[in-house]
């Protein structure tokens, strides 16, 4: 049994389903009553953001590292980073850190093989989309992904950060995102969404009316570490 730790607060609305996830996923593997031992340290997301404007991927990196050892000497052993983004730079802070961690897009890439994926879209922040660290993991899986064009990258970032990092969940924007699959899927033939932004499930996390999956990756995050850490 070990002792998880989290980087939350990148973005909150986030974190909390993260501990929600957490708990229920302990529950599931071990039906006793119990509940899991969980350390979180939620960080200030907008610190974080300015120094990814900024193009300061030291920084961020330096900002994790020294956030991490803070769960480490609160008593984690395992942990992870409750956000997409932030794994721009997980190698080096993954070669740095004081405890293992879990890295979001390892285990995205993990369930698109499971499921048979080739050609997902990737939907998340502009540094995610516009980033390598997602294709650099799945081009070596064998799955090519699929990202938006950039005005709709820039649609999704701006209400990624404008409203559901704060919570805020429109209808409109529901439709004007779905509407963003349905036409990359006439265009690209794409076979799955990946949601790659933590926040995207709680506006897209229920669709069941389209022909192709939608990838949790909060949901597949929580059950890496679970695995990882109770089973």
């Amino acid at each position: 049994m070990k002792t998880v730790g989290v980087i939350g607060g990148i973005g909150p609305e986030s974190t909390i389903e993260y501990y929600r996830f957490l708990v229920a996923a302990y529950r599931a593997q071990n039906p006793d009553g119990s509940y899991p031992p969980i350390i979180i340290n939620s960080i200030n997301l907008k610190a974080v953001v300015d120094l990814l404007e900024a193009n300061d991927l030291a920084g961020v990196t330096d900002r994790f590292v020294a956030e991490i050892q803070k769960l480490a000497a609160a008593g984690a052993e395992c942990g992870l980073l409750a956000a997409n983004t932030p794994h721009i730079v997980f190698d080096e802070i993954h070669r740095r850190s004081p405890i293992a961690l879990v890295s979001i897009v390892d285990a995205t890439c993990d369930a698109a093989k499971i499921q048979g994926l080739k050609r997902p879209v990737l939907l998340g922040t502009r540094f995610t989309m516009q980033g390598e660290f997602y294709p650099r993991v799945f081009n070596a899986a064998g799955i090519s992904l699929v990202v938006p064009q950039p005005d709709e990258q820039t649609y999704i970032h701006d209400k990624y950060m404008g409203e559901l990092v704060k919570g805020i969940i429109r209808p409109e924007t529901r439709q004007r995102l779905l509407a963003i699959v349905d036409r990359l899927n006439e265009r690209e033939s794409i076979d799955g969404v990946i949601l790659g932004g933590t926040e995207l499930p709680l506006i897209l996390g229920d669709v069941t009316d389209r022909a192709i999956p939608f990838l949790d990756t909060t949901r597949i995050h929580v059950q890496a570490i679970a695995t990882l850490a109770w089973s």
